[in-house]
């Protein structure tokens, strides 16, 4: 993650959730930032595990994976949104850590502008069929999203990793259909399979697999812009 801090200074989101569109580099990160939001270890409730009784509004977010949480954390200082880490241990026998990040309340707006605005402009990129006729940037950028929320993913969501596949456990089936078509926008056929309290989302072992983990590693200085 040391490497990463080193990509582009922080910008600020707008101030309010529906705005203007932002650019492919503030999407990039808040979209991540959303599909992050949604991989969250937080319990769910009756009004589906997206709202979560708008939990994220309230500025704290838990993981139960160190990776992820430093990954919010990087993706809120390019945001230019203040955040605190916080680590408890609990268990007897099998300990366990649980991440808890807060947005402090002055900075909460923007944070949910974040979430929600990219959530909304990353989804609709890439479930836009075609980009047949579209600018250089979008077949640049729409890859780039792909694999956000692929990294999102595989960082937040418990994975369910068999011999003949790699899969994500998700609680969240808006996710799950963006991960589908993320992987057909990287050229990687992936199966969606509801399953008990939550759907299973994976790409076939080996070429499949590998070229999902290449695209999600964290991009490095030289291939953010365009």
């Amino acid at each position: 993650m040391a490497t990463d801090t080193l990509l582009l200074p922080p910008r600020r989101l707008p101030p309010t959730p529906v705005g203007p569109r932002l650019d492919w580099l503030i999407l990039a990160d808040a979209f991540e930032l959303a599909c992050l939001t949604r991989c969250s270890a937080a319990p769910l409730t009756d009004v589906g595990p997206w709202r979560q009784s708008e939990g994220y509004r309230t500025g704290m977010i838990e993981f139960n994976r160190e990776p992820a949480a430093e990954r919010m954390k990087y993706l809120l200082s390019r945001l230019d949104i203040a955040v605190a880490h916080e680590v408890t241990t609990g268990g007897l026998r099998r300990r366990y850590q649980l991440h808890r990040l807060y947005v402090p309340r002055t900075d909460r707006v923007a944070y949910a502008a974040a979430v929600e605005t990219g959530w909304r402009q990353g989804r609709q990129e890439l479930l836009t069929p075609s980009t047949s006729g579209t600018s250089a940037a979008r077949r640049v950028w729409r890859p780039r999203l792909a694999a956000a929320a692929w990294r999102a993913a595989l960082l937040g969501a418990g994975r369910h990793v068999r011999k003949h596949i790699l899969g994500v456990r998700l609680n969240d089936q808006d996710l799950a259909a963006v991960l589908v078509r993320g992987a057909t926008v990287l050229e990687v056929p992936a199966t969606l399979v509801p399953g008990a309290g939550c759907t299973v989302v994976s790409v076939r072992n080996g070429a499949d697999a590998e070229r999902i983990m290449q695209h999600a590693t964290p991009p490095s200085p030289l291939t953010v812009a365009y």
